[in-house]
């Protein structure tokens, strides 16, 4: 029974309890606050402590079970960008089902951090085994050029024909053909009846470092060799390209740097990072996003000790070794290498936003608005919006190169809708052309690109100057 006596008057008690009665000042004032406390039960604070901890993981791990759950597991629209005139838009993707549709995340991956770790940790890539190819550039460089067939994945006849498509795919930084997600879009895209060849890094793909020079994130003589080469020796076959993640960000900038003059039938770009400056900085802002930092160097590092003879003769190794961060790494090896005045000038200058303008062939952009690594700050939406060659295709959810669907987490929807747009972009009459010029000597029409008319030329004015 509670009584209330004379709280003025120290003989008193300041509470009265039928188990005791205690002095009025603040310390056994905090001696009964835990009398009381103890009185409830234990399971009690481990529920207290369970819900404050599946809180602070909740909104750490940016989790979205529960409005999934309360939206019936509806799934995310796709939400389409693009310049109201696009001849693209109207011809391609308004036929694509997919970017049209919804993606459905899979429940038990609801989250931007478990769809990312679980893709490079698990990703549940079908087998399949490449045929590998060395291509050497002009400066003595090896590239591993891995293929994959129909018959590859089928074991079927492969077909003679020569204007089967090809898909040239670049890998993100520090992936090559092994990687999870490499291996997803290769399978895939060989079992619908298309070759694909995925285009390594220097250094990746089981080969050496044979020139002066590694990759970086703005190195686009590589992908314009190879797609050179291929278009000279599969001169039949339409050639598209893919990029993904750093990939994504090279293959933008070689469509703007090439313009027309560009032997690119199509090409879709997945979570590019767009703006490198911004990228950096996002990347080191949060404590979730330094983690995925801190992971990226430690890769980048594993790469330079793989290839530490050249890294210890082209760039500072003491610094490498103690890199933390991908700006640490960039700064005593990238820039370096490349020669560039900071990391700072090399992030602007291998940026791809600022060649957007310039894309002209049919282009896909796919991205996550949870992405983890390469943020939407970086986006260049109106850039985009007002190149009528470009769509950009941005989803809810799908963490990093991830978008797994369906409730084993099998597939990538990324993937399907990657196929789905250059399925229909083939079949309709939007495929890039390069330029071609028509010119005539003796009496011989040619059809000749502008890098073979611009030689015409030069032996045109040596023929000029033996006759003088």
């Amino acid at each position: 029974m509670l009584h209330f006596p004379l709280l003025f008057s120290s003989e008193y008690c300041l509470f009265s309890m039928d188990q005791y009665c205690l002095p009025a000042d603040s310390s056994n004032a905090y001696w009964l606050l835990l009398q009381v406390l103890s009185l409830i039960p234990l399971w009690h604070y481990l529920l207290l402590a369970a819900f404050i901890l599946f809180s602070i993981l909740y909104n750490f791990l940016e989790l979205y079970f529960l409005q999934d759950l309360f939206s019936g597991f509806s799934g995310s629209p796709v939400l389409l960008s693009y310049n109201t005139s696009s001849s693209i838009l109207n011809a391609v993707v308004s036929k694509c089902k997919i970017l049209h549709g919804r993606y459905f995340a899979t429940p038990w991956l609801c989250s931007p951090h478990l769809q990312t770790l679980f893709l490079n940790y698990f990703g549940r890539p079908p087998p399949l085994k490449y045929t590998k190819q060395l291509f050497s550039t002009a400066d003595g460089e090896t590239i591993a050029l891995d293929w994959l067939s129909t018959s590859h994945v089928s074991g079927d006849v492969a077909s003679e024909d020569e204007s089967v498509p090809i898909v040239v795919v670049i890998p993100g930084l520090t992936s090559d053909s092994s990687s999870q997600y490499i291996k997803h879009l290769a399978y895939h895209t060989a079992k619908r009846g298309w070759k694909v060849v995925i285009c390594n890094h220097r250094g990746f793909g089981g080969v050496s470092i044979t020139s002066g020079f590694s990759y970086n994130a703005g190195w686009t003589e590589d992908i314009r060799a190879v797609v050179n080469y291929l278009h000279k020796e599969k001169s039949m076959a339409p050639l598209f390209v893919v990029g993904t993640s750093i990939g994504a960000n090279i293959l933008v900038k070689y469509l703007g740097e090439d313009g027309e003059n560009i032997p690119v039938a199509g090409a879709v770009a997945v979570c590019s990072p767009w703006d490198l400056l911004i990228g950096d900085r996002y990347i080191r802002r949060r404590r979730v996003q330094k983690i995925y930092d801190k992971a990226i160097a430690f890769g980048l590092q594993d790469y330079a000790k793989l290839h530490q003879s050249h890294f210890s003769r082209n760039a500072n190794w003491e610094g490498i070794e103690k890199s933390f961060t991908v700006r640490d790494f960039d700064d005593h090896a990238t820039r370096v290498v490349a020669k560039y005045e900071s990391v700072d000038t090399f992030y602007r200058r291998c940026s791809s936003s600022t060649y957007v303008q310039s894309v002209s062939v049919p282009l896909l952009c796919i991205s996550a608005l949870d992405d983890p690594i390469c943020t939407t700050e970086a986006i260049p939406w109106d850039e985009c919006k007002a190149n009528k060659n470009i769509v950009l295709a941005t989803v809810k959810h799908g963490g990093h190169l991830a978008f797994f669907e369906g409730i084993t987490a099998s597939h990538l929807w990324w993937v399907r809708a990657v196929n789905e747009f250059l399925g229909v972009l083939h079949s309709s009459n939007y495929m890039h052309v390069q330029e071609k010029v028509k010119t005539a000597e003796d009496g011989m029409v040619a059809e000749l690109n502008n890098d073979q008319l611009t030689m015409w030329k030069k032996h045109i004015l040596e023929k000029a100057r033996q006759a003088t």
